[in-house]
């Protein structure tokens, strides 16, 4: 058996050959071909780091990597059991992969595999399927005892294809024969998976976090967390580091999960790229990341101790939408469908149409915008009545952000006597928050606004949503301050809405025991300068509401 010194040498000679068969194979995908099946091949420090949080594993592990590529993932694992101090006996792996155009680089891996194993003294097996992972796992799950086969890994490393799933499609059908719903096909890989494996069995899997929230995944994580327990989960600070050699901008989360155990603790880590040594870690409950009484099943993933510090400040509000009596509901008006009723500028029979582009930055809205490249009026006729709300005060949430913007969660507030007396119709890229399908009293819509657009409701927003879409369902699950809070927030500023510090300051000063309590107790604990606009946003918060306190922060 080799030494120490020669494993370490096998196992870097292995890698870094792998590493060139997927340099090269990567630069040949036909970008078609790419777009249609998903592909990205996972990078040689991600394949390392995936391999190396693998347990240890029994004298002959059997590993499945469904979408295999080039094998970069297998090749890691392979690397780490000829590395391990209790090596395995033997080996066994089965690999998918349907694109006729790699397998044979994947073959290539597969003899690298082969030689690091001999030399290590593992037996290895290998077989590549060619074959559609989907049809086969399907008919392996259906066929149960008479498809052993496929049934009872140990355990399975992935990095899935990604790429949605139309509800009419072959796949689908597939999919809903086995009792699993999902609209994308790296989730519908992972639920297989999870079908696939034994008890005990691990799931090690790099994927886009999008599967955190959101209610197309809502059935997808019932079904995974119902049956699989998270061990660790690590999260990259930038989007564009994970597969930066595809040039791809996509929040991307490693997880390792077992099949069954104690749900106790997580180990949450992040960094800025696969390469760096600025990793954060922490252990957490495993309540913390999946909340018990959640029906949305959230996954929330919080690496750092700032974080942690965000999440304890937003768990003191304890409000729902329900509980202030308002609602969220999405923009009624798709453009595409209601073109000819669309005017670019104002007139006769027409209605404000508001869209993102009508956002001013400051929290309010511009209209009309003549400028920009939307229209700014629906004509109102019998078939757009319903898609207009009367006439008052709404608090407006853009659906989407995009991909490298600085705030995910950004809010303005509506005012029918500032822009039109008339009702009002909002775009399908906004959410409006409303009462009863009508406008909210002035006070509570300018403070839900200013909430929303917080430095620490936006932090903690991350905490959850692993995309871009900010959804009606990520707005019901959040907890908000009292309507009397809301309210007094709002009544502190009359015409204009606040700035950032100013908007944070009033946000800090309302959270319980953080403070707000202090600054009321002692005003003079307030250590900001004078000409702060978080101070001035405390002084007048507490001049409408304890002009007793102001005189000693003058």
């Amino acid at each position: 058996m080799l030494s120490m010194a020669s494993t370490l040498a096998t196992q870097r000679d292995l890698l870094e050959h792998i590493e060139v068969i997927r340099t090269t194979a990567s630069s040949r995908l036909d970008p078609t071909t790419r777009s249609a099946l998903g592909q990205y091949f996972t990078p040689g420090p991600i394949a390392r780091m995936m391999a190396s949080l693998v347990a240890s594993p029994s004298s002959t592990p059997r590993l499945l990597d469904a979408g295999a590529g080039i094998g970069s993932l297998t090749a890691a694992w392979i690397a780490e059991m000829c590395r391990c101090e209790h090596r395995p006996e033997r080996v066994s792996v089965v690999m998918f992969e349907v694109d006729p155009t790699l397998v044979v680089q994947l073959r290539e891996t597969l003899d690298a595999c082969r030689v690091a194993c001999d030399q290590a003294g593992i037996g290895f097996d290998a077989e590549v399927r060619q074959e559609d992972f989907v049809e086969s796992a399907v008919a392996a799950i259906r066929g149960g005892m008479f498809s052993p086969d496929l049934l009872h890994f140990e355990c399975a490393i992935l990095n899935p294809p990604y790429r949605k799933i139309s509800s009419y499609s072959r796949t689908r059908r597939l999919l809903r024969t086995v009792g699993i719903e999902t609209s994308n096909l790296y989730t519908a890989f992972l639920a297989l998976t999870v079908r696939l494996i034994k008890d005990g069995g691990e799931l090690v899997a790099i994927t886009p976090r999008s599967f955190c929230n959101g209610p197309y995944f809502r059935p997808f994580r019932h079904q995974f967390l119902g049956a699989m327990t998270l061990r660790r989960i690590h999260v990259f600070e930038a989007r564009d580091q994970a597969f930066r050699d595809d040039e791809v901008l996509q929040e991307n989360v490693i997880f390792r999960a077992v099949k069954g155990g104690a749900r106790d603790w997580v180990h949450i880590s992040s960094n800025s790229s696969p390469e760096s040594s600025d990793t954060v870690e922490r252990q957490v409950p495993y309540a913390h990341v999946v909340f018990p009484d959640d029906p949305d099943a959230f996954i929330r993933i919080v690496p750092s101790e700032r974080g942690c510090d965000v999440s304890s400040r937003m768990a003191r509000f304890t409000s729902t939408l329900d509980d202030l009596d308002v609602s969220v509901s999405t923009g009624r008006v798709v453009d595409f469908r209601a073109t000819e009723f669309l005017r670019d500028s104002p007139g006769p029979d027409c209605v404000p149409l508001i869209y993102p582009g009508h956002f001013d930055g400051t929290g309010s809205i511009r209209w009309p915008n003549l400028a920009g490249r939307k229209p700014n009026a629906l004509m109102l006729g019998p078939s757009t009545t319903k898609s207009v709300v009367p006439p008052g005060a709404y608090v407006l949430i853009r659906r989407f952000s995009a991909k490298e913007e600085r705030r995910r969660i950004v809010a303005a507030m509506y005012q029918s006597d500032k822009v039109s007396p008339s009702p009002v119709a909002f775009e399908n890229h906004l959410n409006y928050i409303h009462r009863s399908g009508a406008g909210l009293p002035v006070a509570l819509a300018k403070g839900l606004t200013v909430f929303l657009n917080s430095t620490t409701v936006d932090q903690y927003f991350r905490q959850f949503n692993g995309h871009t879409q900010v959804n009606a369902t990520d707005l019901r699950s959040m907890r908000y301050p009292s309507i009397q809070e809301l309210e007094s927030i709002g009544e502190a500023f009359e015409d204009e809405l606040p700035g950032q510090e100013e908007i944070d300051g009033v946000v800090d000063s309302i959270i319980p025991a953080r403070p707000w309590l202090t600054i009321w107790k002692d005003p003079s604990s307030l250590q900001l300068s004078a000409a702060s606009p978080r101070r001035n946003a405390y002084l007048r918060f507490l001049a409408c509401h304890a002009p007793n306190k102001t005189s000693s922060l003058r």
